[in-house]
Formats: structure tokens, C-alpha cells, sequence
């Protein structure tokens, strides 16, 4: 963890604040790093509102770029911010996982992170949500959690998720974690949060991104959805939209149909999904 002390006092990235400074960061980041070094199955558990997709989608980019062996889950039901029992022993268990990352989610699922530790499973939870009174025992990055000091506490998923990508980004000297702000974007202004602090940095630096991205997903978007002038109004626009077609009665595969969009590294499949989901708004 040397590389990351260092780069940890030269920290320096767009005004924004040290990701160390959240409470269990150097935890999560060694844990993420001993499951990547020995290939152990990664999933991330997120939710199936944008904010979750887009962190989703920006943490298999990242641990995928690692080579690590990661899948993923979305959550079938809005607005559901709980890891669930049955989808830990029906699902997670099966798929051989060692290491569960939430994205925006899991705060509160005490008991749920409990049967976790039973079937030997670790958990890092990253949520944005308040705590309950008593702490699930395992590692969590949240800045609204207990005894977490970092100065900003309105962060949606997506700019957790992106604060956890930052310190990987760290350790491993990955140069360009900036662009995937244009997925912290869409997750920030789909939740209508005051765009404030650290949202302000990520958002007015995500709209540079998101004019020359190279993520195949946002590009055909744009395309699909006549965007030639990047602006706060149609991005805004452009996520309110992807929620309409994400929130139809096939909202769960609309939600996984989106991760697809995000992650896929081919133009035309990501033309047909962005048609597609332009197809369901209702």
C-alpha cells in the first residue's frame, strides 16, 4: 500500500476532497485489491434508478479495466435501498462470489450483511443513505454513516461509487478516472439533488466529458436522442427521460438493459439499446 500513501499526500483532483478522507476508504480499497490480485468473484449489488445503474455501470468499468472477475446484480424494485436475503442465498451465493460491493444501497441491511459473513462472503457497502442506530459489521463508505467526518455529505451513488473509484484509481495510477464522469452525471442530476459542493465539481466537469466521451453508450444517447449542444438543461432532460423508460413495467430489464448500454464496447448495440429505452418512455 505504499504507492497509495504516496499518492495519497499529492492528492490533487479537480478541487475535489481526498476520497481517504471517508471513513473505511483504505479498507475497502485493500480489500478490493487483495480480490482483484487473487481473482476472487466480485459482484456489485446496486438498484435499478439511474443513480444505481450509472454506479453500477462506472464500477464494472473500472474493476473490469483491473481484469478482476466481477459480475453484478440490480435489485428488481424501485426505490428499495436493502440488500435481500433471498437474492444473497438464491442468487449471490451460486455465482461463487467472495467479495459483494453495494452501490447506493445496503446501510440497513444488518442482518442481511450478517448471513453474508456466514456463507463467507465479504461485504463493502457503499451507500449515501443515513444510518440506522445500529451499523452493519463489515466495511462502509458512506458519508452520512456515524463518526464519518468528510466534509460533503450530500453524495448520490454514483459519487460514492466514483469516490471509491478515485482511490483505486490511486493506487493502481490510473490517469484518466475522469472520464467517467460522465456516468457520475447522469446518476447526480437523475436524483434532482442540490447541485452544490462536490455535485457542482462533478457535474460541471462531467458535461465536458460527456460532450467527447468515448463510452459507447452515452455517445448513442446523444445521437438517439438529437443532443448536438451539451447543457445542464438536456442532460437533465435526458435523464429524466431514462427514468421514464427505465421505470416502465419492464423496469428490471429495462434496468440491466441500461448497465448493457453503459458497459458494451460496440456502437451498434449501443444504438439499438439507446433506441430501444427511447421507445419505452411512457
Amino acid at each position: 500500500m505504499e504507492m497509495q500513501k504516496e499518492n495519497i499526500q499529492d492528492f490533487n483532483f479537480l478541487g475535489m476532497k481526498n476520497p481517504f478522507l471517508l471513513k473505511d476508504m483504505g479498507e475497502a480499497l485493500k480489500r478490493i485489491i487483495e480480490a482483484v490480485n487473487e481473482r476472487e468473484k466480485i459482484v456489485i449489488y446496486g438498484t435499478c434508478d439511474l443513480d444505481g445503474i450509472a454506479s453500477v455501470s462506472l464500477l464494472l468499468l473500472v474493476l473490469k479495466y483491473l481484469n478482476a472477475d466481477v459480475e453484478y446484480f440490480i435489485s428488481d424494485e424501485i426505490n428499495d435501498f436493502d440488500v435481500k436475503s433471498d437474492i444473497i442465498e438464491n442468487h449471490i451465493k451460486f455465482l461463487g462470489a467472495k467479495l459483494i460491493i453495494t452501490a447506493g444501497c445496503g446501510i440497513k441491511s444488518v442482518s442481511e450483511i450478517e448471513l453474508c459473513k456466514n456463507l463467507g462472503i465479504d461485504v463493502i457497502i457503499t451507500d449515501y443513505h443515513k444510518s440506522g442506530e445500529v451499523l452493519p459489521r463489515t466495511i462502509i463508505v458512506d458519508p452520512n454513516q456515524k463518526q464519518c467526518t468528510y466534509p460533503f455529505k450530500d453524495l448520490t451513488a454514483a459519487g460514492v461509487i466514483f469516490k471509491l473509484c478515485q482511490a483505486i484509481s490511486m493506487y493502481y495510477e490510473m490517469k484518466y478516472i475522469g472520464k467517467y464522469l460522465d456516468l457520475v452525471t447522469l446518476g447526480i442530476l437523475s436524483k434532482q439533488v442540490d447541485i452544490s459542493g462536490e455535485n457542482k465539481i462533478m457535474v460541471n466537469h462531467g458535461m465536458y466529458y460527456i460532450n467527447y466521451t468515448n463510452n459507447y453508450g452515452v455517445k448513442a444517447l446523444l445521437k438517439v436522442n438529437n443532443i448536438s449542444n451539451v447543457n445542464r438543461e438536456n442532460i437533465c432532460n435526458l435523464s429524466s427521460g431514462m427514468m421514464c423508460s427505465i421505470k416502465n413495467k419492464r423496469y428490471i430489464d429495462n434496468a440491466r438493459i441500461t448497465v448493457e448500454l453503459f458497459i458494451t464496447e460496440s456502437m451498434d448495440r449501443a444504438e439499438q439499446i439507446a433506441k430501444y429505452l427511447k421507445n419505452e418512455i411512457v
